[in-house]
């Protein structure tokens, strides 16, 4: 029995459609970059990581991907924010894309083919304004270009919208202009203004309107059809819209065969955004939470839904991150012991049964639109074989066959966790910065988490067990949990236990 086709769905027919690509054993595919006129949050990190996994899952599928996202490293956000900095546009763009690569690297994201910016393709972007005003979708006013969509019969096919409900440009980035021939045309290229970066053409100087952007990079890299366009699902219109019709104006032929749009996060059950002011950067979260534990958070849920943001749900995430980790870290101490000819043979038939049924829900989830919520839940029963099976590793001569079902089931978890991008370098490094942060939540040191272990060994010694359950308690409340073993009282970060109605409160606010 062979492996399910990938189905992905389609914003355009709105439905879920078999993944065919348009060239045989390859993917082209492009997703709108961030306008870097501040640090990204993580809404931003919600697209990109959901854009990773699906290019990390093609490539597992074999497919040579070429990946293309860019940077609109000239904009009217830009401007206005460089003025009131009093710094060149250019330089605080380039500034933040820089950041945002640390922060999306930091997020273990894979990086695209190509990265291309702006301000390096306006030759390209001329090019194409030149084509639709050729081809008699354009116009131009006092050196501005105009898309005349009274002239595109096609337009809103991606969006569906009526042509009543549309309005200019989007996003808060251009006035209403009444020279305009109808209120939605929007802007192609735009006349220069005092102070602000221009560049020559036809029309005079100027610069590019937003959505000619991507049109031209898109066609520049990927040609003028290709197979997959992302993006927010705030892109559908206006942007993406306009880009389908920019595309179309100018080549008639232009085809892109799958529109895919993720979900939002939100907070307070309202998009998180910058214009709102009510948004998280990406390092705001990881000063706090391992890298990892935010991007398991936001594959918690399927990338075409809402995820609403909270404190309890990334506490969920790394507890469930610190579990993994544990988990692997345990398996490599336990089978560290063993010469490397015990580590060879034949693995019990009923593990490897287990585990082929573990890959083909795996393989089956992944393929149904990118089901990540299904595999990250299913991760939990080998994790829990492995546990199972390091009990029985204690004893001084444990069983071959426990040896060999470690050895598999650990290869078989840290092969999806690298094609979902959630695996890190080295699992005892990452068990200790997943400790660290647990410290900074908590606001305490290891020093002082320690003293009150000491103190609480004190007090269980004297039979003062009041005393001892306060500071369990009280450390437990601030997501530290003591364990006691046979050596000795260790720790690990836990989620911060709260009394039952405050709990009831906070979890109906959580979308599963």
């Amino acid at each position: 029995m062979g492996s399910p086709a990938l189905v992905l769905f389609n914003s355009m027919s709105k439905q879920k459609e078999e993944f065919k690509p348009l060239v045989e054993g390859q993917v082209s595919m492009y997703v709108c970059g961030i306008t870097p006129y501040d640090y990204s949050h993580i809404g931003h990190a919600r697209a990109y990581v959901a854009f990773d996994v699906l290019y990390r899952y093609l490539k597992h599928l074999g497919y040579d991907v070429k990946y293309v996202r860019n940077f609109t490293d000239i904009d009217d956000k830009i401007i206005k924010r460089a003025n009131e900095s009093g710094e060149d546009p250019l330089s605080l763009s380039n500034r933040f894309s820089e950041a945002f690569l640390h922060d999306t690297s930091e997020l273990n994201c894979m990086p695209p083919t190509h990265q291309p910016r702006v301000s390096d393709h306006i030759e390209q972007i001329k090019d194409l304004i030149t084509k639709i005003m050729e081809n008699g979708c354009a116009y131009t006013i006092e050196g501005d270009v105009y898309f005349a969509i009274d002239n595109f019969p096609d337009y809103c096919q991606l969006s569906g919208r009526k042509l009543d409900d549309n309005r200019a440009g989007g996003g808060g980035r251009v006035s209403v202009d009444l020279r305009k021939k109808n209120p939605a045309d929007f802007a192609l290229w735009k006349a220069a203004k005092p102070g602000e970066p221009s560049w020559d053409s036809p029309w005079g100087p100027g610069r590019p309107g937003w959505h000619i952007e991507c049109s031209a990079m898109s066609s520049q890299y990927l040609g003028t059809a290709f197979d997959i366009h992302g993006g927010g699902k705030d892109l559908i219109f206006p942007h993406h819209e306009n880009e389908l019709a920019q595309s179309k104006a100018a080549c008639p032929e232009f085809k892109i065969s799958h529109w895919m749009h993720n979900g939002f996060v939100n907070k307070d059950n309202q998009k998180m955004s910058k214009s709102d002011d009510n948004f998280f950067t990406i390092r705001d979260i990881i000063a706090k939470y391992h890298p990892l534990a935010l991007r398991f958070f936001l594959m918690r849920t399927h990338y075409r839904a809402d995820v609403n943001y909270s404190d309890i749900a990334l506490e969920n995430a790394s507890d469930r991150v610190f579990y993994i980790y544990q988990t692997l870290d345990d398996c490599k101490q336990g089978l560290s012991r063993f010469r490397e000819e015990e580590l060879k043979g034949q693995i019990p038939a009923k593990v490897k049964e287990s585990i082929e049924k573990f890959h083909s829900s795996f393989i089956e989830s992944m393929s149904d639109d990118l089901h990540t919520t299904a595999v990250l839940d299913d991760l939990m029963e080998p994790l829990k074989a492995i546990n199972s099976n390091l009990k029985q590793l204690k004893g001084k001569k444990p069983p071959k066959p426990v040896i060999l079902s470690l050895l598999a089931l650990e290869k078989e978890v840290r092969d999806v966790l690298d094609i979902l991008g959630l695996l890190g370098a080295s699992c005892s490094e990452i068990v200790q910065q997943l400790k660290d942060k647990a410290l900074v939540r908590a606001g305490l040191t290891e020093e002082q988490v320690q003293q009150l272990i000491e103190e609480r060994n004190l007090a269980r010694k004297n039979k003062e067990y009041a005393i001892s359950d306060k500071i369990r308690k009280e450390l437990s409340g601030k997501g530290i949990a003591l364990m006691d073993e046979a050596n000795g009282t260790i720790w690990r970060p836990c989620e911060p236990e709260k009394d039952a109605a405050a709990e009831l409160v906070s979890n109906c606010s959580i979308e599963s």
